[in-house]
């Protein structure tokens, strides 16, 4: 599953963020509607002995609502209270879009959970952090070592400039417990009919689609109806013409790269053809996304590029047929895709127990919380390769993804970039798959809405 919010419930998210700080502005004593919010105070009296604090109720608020997911916090949080006996978890689980929205108008009061899984997009968390309302974790980094435990590709997915202002740099507002990555699945057996190998650059891969075409396959499965989808494939493709840095800046939203420049036109090039010329049949603006994926369990295609959510269901139905790749070196010769995190833990500003909700985060983040992640059926976002199953799908997975975070560049998802991105690229991609706008236009489109974010 798609595991971040559309972004129709980001643009809901942030009118109610702004809904809330006008009523914080007007209330009495709180200052003039015309004040800007600030940014969380520092914390400085840093505490790590939980058990000195006395008896502590930590609420907590997620959205590890599946199965496996559930499981996995569930047996943790059990863990937590045998360490520290005078803490009591007082969990709200809840469907994500209805937690992102509680969050939105909880956040502007006093009455804040202790912990809670917030989005890490700009829409979300950054103007959250943007607002004063989430606690900065750096001194609690510090004190756990957390910047020892975690590499710099995932820790950036969850810093911020303490006005909201740069993504990827900064304060550190949460920890993840997942990883997601885009790659790209292939059917084994349709590879062994046409006679190739799995591809390990983008000139083999290039050749392996020509090759399914000529033959009468489908190259490429896409159901692009909700736009979204398309930019996991964009993404990928991307890091072959662009350097990996530009890529980050675009995506974070931060100043200094542009969408016009050669390589990013050359991307929007090759993606419009393969539009064109039917790499993705005939209608992939038509198709839905979950039918999609369905089909190619069932024959249609010989690659998918998606997320490796969609792994554990199409394994049920293919078996060891499905195969999971990283994409190919990119323009720095090193692997770069986009992915992420799942939904990091984050501690709001006013909350009453930081100090047990640092606790509380670095524990469930900790080696031993990734092994009960892995047994649960979840893809621990660290140690990600040595806790893979010996074989399968899942096998391709996770070593893909811990060698995209650890060796390589994990990019950020585009539609990060600013409040009103998401929409922008996905009706970009559609209409160049369609023809109905031209690359060069396309590209200037996602410019205008990122020089107007970055000024």
């Amino acid at each position: 599953m798609k595991s971040r919010p559309t972004s129709s419930l980001r643009a809901l998210g942030g009118a109610l963020l702004v809904s809330a700080l006008a009523l914080t502005a007007c209330a009495p004593g709180s200052g003039t509607p015309s004040e800007e919010p600030t940014s969380g105070e520092t914390i400085t009296d840093v505490t790590t002995d939980i058990e000195s604090l006395g008896d502590v109720e930590l609420v907590v608020w997620d959205q590890e609502v599946r199965g496996s997911q559930n499981d996995a916090l569930e047996a943790l949080n059990a863990a937590f209270e045998d360490k520290y006996p005078n803490v009591t978890i007082n969990r709200t689980s809840q469907a994500n879009e209805d937690l992102q929205q509680q969050i939105a108008l909880a956040l502007g009061g006093d009455d804040v959970p202790d912990v809670v899984q917030v989005n890490n997009a700009r829409g979300d968390m950054g103007q959250y952090v943007a607002a004063g309302q989430l606690a900065d974790l750096t001194p609690y980094a510090d004190a756990y070592g957390w910047t020892d435990r975690f590499p710099d590709s995932v820790l950036g997915k969850v810093r911020y400039s303490a006005d909201g202002t740069t993504f990827g740099e900064g304060n550190l507002y949460g920890l993840p417990q997942t990883g997601e990555i885009v790659g790209i699945f292939y059917s084994q057996s349709k590879l062994d009919e046409l006679g190739l190998e799995a591809p390990t650059t983008w000139d083999e891969y290039h050749a392996a689609l020509d090759a399914a075409l000529e033959a009468g396959e489908l190259p490429m499965v896409l159901g692009n109806i909700d736009q979204w989808p398309a930019l996991h494939v964009f993404g990928p493709l991307q890091a072959n013409h662009v350097p990996a840095d530009d890529i980050v800046a675009l995506g974070m939203g931060n100043a200094g790269a542009s969408w016009l420049d050669e390589g990013n036109v050359a991307a929007m090039e090759q993606f419009a053809t393969w539009g064109a010329e039917g790499y993705f049949g005939s209608s992939p603006n038509g198709t839905d996304y979950d039918a999609a994926w369905a089909d190619f369990t069932t024959g249609t295609g010989v690659f998918l590029p998606a997320g490796n959510w969609l792994g554990a269901d199409m394994e049920a139905v293919m078996g060891e047929d499905l195969r999971f790749m990283a994409p190919p070196p990119g323009l720095d010769g090193q692997v770069a895709t986009t992915g992420g995190t799942g939904i990091p833990f984050s501690v709001p500003a006013n909350a009453d127990n930081v100090a047990v909700a640092a606790a509380y985060i670095d524990f469930i983040t900790t080696e031993e919380a990734m092994e009960i992640i892995a047994e649960n059926g979840g893809m621990p976002v660290l140690n990600t390769a040595d806790l893979a199953p010996e074989s399968g799908v899942q096998n391709d997975i996770y070593t893909a993804f811990s060698t995209v975070s650890e060796e390589g560049t994990l990019l950020p998802y585009l539609d990060y970039a600013t409040p009103t991105f998401a929409d922008t690229a996905g009706q970009g991609l559609q209409e160049a798959l369609d023809g109905q706008r031209t690359p060069e236009e396309v590209l200037q489109a996602f410019e205008d809405d990122y020089a107007a974010f970055t000024g």
